[in-house]
């Protein structure tokens, strides 16, 4: 992993902002193998915040 932190390290910063698009695209792309359960979840879950959004848990 050291490794791979040092070529991130060398990259530019705009190819560091290339990378963190690929590795977006990536997890998007991912995201598609949400169960039918998963995706209801998170809607429920969106929704109830979009309702009452300062009901949150602080950071401690």
């Amino acid at each position: 992993m050291s490794d791979l932190r040092s070529q991130i390290d060398s990259l530019s910063p705009a190819e560091k902002a290339d990378l963190l698009d690929t590795v977006w695209e990536s997890l998007e792309a991912d995201s598609a193998s949400l169960t039918e359960a998963q995706r209801a979840e998170l809607d429920y879950r969106i929704a109830r915040h979009e309702q009452n959004p300062s009901d949150v848990i602080p950071w401690q």
